[in-house]
């Protein structure tokens, strides 16, 4: 969800990567605004019996970690839970270093410690989650967290025993002394952490893991998220909370003018209706009353800055942009204007990419309280804490050390939850501060508020030329994409150097194939729609574009798709060997039964890569189903090899319903689709059957969260062309498919 080159530290680095480690300092450098530095009480969820320090009176060992008089282990997550499983993963890395208990580990979100929190494949200058990082940013503090704990457990009982530490042994939460005395973790705990944390600790080796790499692994918190007890913000009740529900202006750059709030007062339930800087807000005791006094309230538009174009114009202009020479340039090796003047052969294609919504299944929504001694307290899904609670210590005139954040458990994001100017979160505080903060305020948004009021996945056009020699050899490639950047005026700005923004051309100016000459050009638009990543963010695109177009250019070449790619790679990359892996479960060369159809696709996202195979179906009508899908993995160790192979799922999922049917279309200014019923994600009859083989690695974990998304749009494509004998150009597939 956030870009490549903000995960820089993926291991193992490359010599591009190594180049780009400063990204996010230089970003925030140039950007100017975070701040840094300061430290709060480790937040918590909404009920006080889930706190890092309660009634049971739990001991903090490091920032990472706690241990209560019962023995629960709670693990103190800088990264962002959102259905991903990064808690899990976490977890999974504490208690392999502990030797605990897997049964007594939990886990909470926590902000405001910069200095233990920020992301290191950030920089280390913020806390965030996103562009796949949680496992990179981990790996080494949560398990060295694990094992300090262990170590002053060990030194506590060995204390108390009267015996040396090195005849201790720890297993499964337990203590153990040959003279037969044991003791759970509670025994010890404030005993140990009171001790000094080890500076340097001897982690273990792989042969003598039991967690780390066990595809057996039960998720520590599926029980309760199968049996619906997890507690997610849109679940938050305070004593006194109002609800609110905001009114957005229908255009993008529109603002207030003036508006009616009397017959919305008049409504039942509603407690007061306030401006703030991001819209009208409706406040009532309860959601129904919110949105039936939203109903009533009667709103003037000053449209002036507001943007008014529609889809029809916008692509006629990325159209017409895409013909013209790219206003920058992101990657030129060798003379392409020359490798095409000598081809035998040039290939030339346009591909039309639409505007994205996020849709996660939890709509946006964050809480606000200010309590009696000044603090605010916030609830909700802080993806980029340092961020939120700098912008609401502004709007409420206090520092950022006063400002606490429950960071929540999301029902996704996908990147919708990062955003640089606090989106919910800062309406939340704007709407209890109109209140006079008389009492706490959830800000709620619907479905419909999500589509309409939101950001977006960029929308873009690729242009490609390639040109082969009399053997079919790809000598000169050129793409040419046309689109917004989503880093400009924002605090990452300062990541654009020479025009080029490098969410808008990541994974189309690292392609990995050995063509001689070869360019990768930029023109950025200047539109008023609202965009931001979107999960997997530039190869959303990139991917798509470069994977068919490569299918284009083996046909004409007369070469099989995946022979021809290898041709390109070296044998022992990773590229390579995940294409191999793949064709070979997937039966590549194995005929398939009539009406049958197979493509392929392979692309690094995050640090890693993935390769498809997709197999399609037809029916009489020209209609196509997407039947099954193989991939293959290489993200470095897989802590939870199942969640690996669930996000891979998920990714497949998510990918396919973009490609098939997902689409934001605007109208004079105004976006079209406000729920499922007009954008429409894959359903679940859709869904095809996933095979997921996963590389055996030694290299440290990288991405997974977004890798399995950019394969899926191009291998289908390219499945279909061989169905039906048409090149899909323009997405959504249902657009020129029955899908």
């Amino acid at each position: 969800m956030i870009p490549k080159l903000m995960q820089s530290l993926v291991l193992p680095v490359t010599k591009t990567q190594a180049s780009r480690r400063q990204f996010m300092l230089g970003a925030l450098a140039a950007g100017g605004g975070v701040a840094v530095g300061y430290h709060i009480l480790a937040s918590s969820p909404a009920t006080a019996s889930e706190t890092a320090a309660d009634a049971n009176k739990a001991a903090a060992f490091t920032p990472y970690l706690t241990i209560d008089g019962d023995g629960r282990v709670m693990v103190l997550s800088s990264q962002f839970e959102m259905g991903q499983g990064s808690y899990n993963g976490l977890a999974t890395l504490v208690a392999e270093e502990l030797d605990a208990d897997w049964s007594s580990i939990d886990v909470q979100g926590v902000a405001g410690n910069v200095k233990a929190y920020g992301n290191v494949a950030f920089g280390g200058a913020i806390q965030g989650t996103g562009g796949s990082t949680s496992m990179v940013t981990s790996w080494e503090r949560y398990r060295k967290a694990g094992a300090a704990a262990r170590a002053m457990l060990v030194a506590a009982a060995a204390s108390e025993w009267g015996v040396q530490p090195a005849e201790i042994t720890v297993e499964n939460g337990v203590l153990a002394h040959p003279s037969g005395k044991t003791a759970g973790f509670g025994a010890f705990a404030a005993k140990a952490a009171a001790m000094p944390v080890p500076a340097d600790v001897k982690l273990k080796q792989p042969a003598d893991w039991k967690l780390i790499g066990n595809a057996k692994l039960k998720r520590f918190d599926s029980a309760r998220k199968t049996n619906g007890t997890e507690q997610y913000t849109i679940d938050v009740k305070l004593p006194g909370m109002l609800t609110a529900v905001m009114i957005h202006p229908p255009m993008f750059g529109a603002k207030v003018k003036s508006f009616d709030a009397a017959a919305a007062r008049a409504v039942k339930g509603v407690v007061d209706v306030v401006e703030t800087p991001r819209g009208i807000a409706v406040v009532a005791e309860h959601m129904w009353a919110a949105i039936k006094g939203r109903e009533a309230v009667k709103v003037v538009w000053d449209e002036t800055a507001a943007e008014k174009r529609g889809t029809p114009e916008l692509m006629a202009m990325y159209r017409d942009l895409a013909g013209k020479a790219p206003k920058a340039v992101a990657r030129k090796d060798g003379d392409a204007d020359a490798g095409f003047a000598a081809a035998a052969k040039v290939i030339e294609a346009t591909f039309e990419f639409p505007y994205l919504a996020h849709s996660a299944m939890e709509p946006l929504n964050a809480v606000a309280r200010r309590n009696d001694d000044g603090t605010l307290e916030i609830w909700g899904g802080h993806q980029f804490p340092d961020v939120y609670q700098m912008l609401a210590g502004q709007i409420v005139g206090i520092t950022p050390d006063k400002v606490q954040l429950h960071v929540m458990k999301t029902g996704g994001s996908f990147g919708r939850r990062a955003v640089f100017d606090g989106d919910v979160v800062v309406e939340s505080v704007y709407v209890a501060k109109a209140i006079g903060f008389r009492a706490p305020v959830k800000v709620q948004w619907t479905r419909e508020d999500d589509m309409r009021a939101g950001r977006y996945r960029p929308s873009y056009v690729h242009t490609l030329k390639a040109g082969i020699d009399g053997d079919g050899k790809l000598v000169a490639w050129s793409n040419h994409i046309v689109g917004q950047s989503i880093m400009a005026k924002t605090m990452f700005e300062g990541a654009i150097q020479n025009g080029v923004d490098p969410t808008s051309v990541e994974g189309a100016n690292n392609l990995p194939y050995a063509i001689p000459n070869q360019t990768v050009g930029l023109t950025t638009t200047e539109v008023g729609v609202p965009v931001l990543w979107w999960r997997s963010v530039g190869s959303t695109h990139t991917a798509f574009a470069a994977e068919t177009f490569i299918d284009e250019v083996a046909e004409a070449a007369g070469r099989d798709p995946i022979e021809y790619r290898l041709s390109m790679l070296e044998p022992q990359s990773r590229h390579a060997v995940v294409l191999k892996l793949a064709a070979e479960k997937a039966e590549w060369t194995k005929p398939l039964p009539k009406g049958r159809f197979r493509g392929v696709a392979v692309a690094e996202s995050f640090g890693s890569v993935v390769a498809q195979i997709a197999e399609v179906s037809t029916d009489e009508g020209g209609g196509i189903k997407v039947e099954r899908v193989v991939a293959a993995v290489d993200c470095g160790l897989a802590v939870n090899p199942d969640q690996v192979r669930a996000q891979v799922e998920g990714g497949i999922g998510f990918g396919l319903g973009a490609i098939m049917g997902e689409e934001i279309t605007l109208t004079e200014g105004k976006v079209d689709q406000g729920n499922f019923d007009m954008y429409a994600p894959l359903r679940i009859d859709a869904m095809p059957a996933v095979e997921v083989h996963i590389l055996a690695s030694a290299n440290p974990p990288s991405g997974i969260g977004e890798p399995g998304v950019p394969p899926i749009g191009p291998a289908v494509a390219n499945a279909v062309y061989k169905a039906l004998g048409k090149r899909i150009r323009a997405m959504p597939l249902s657009k020129t498919l029955n899908v």
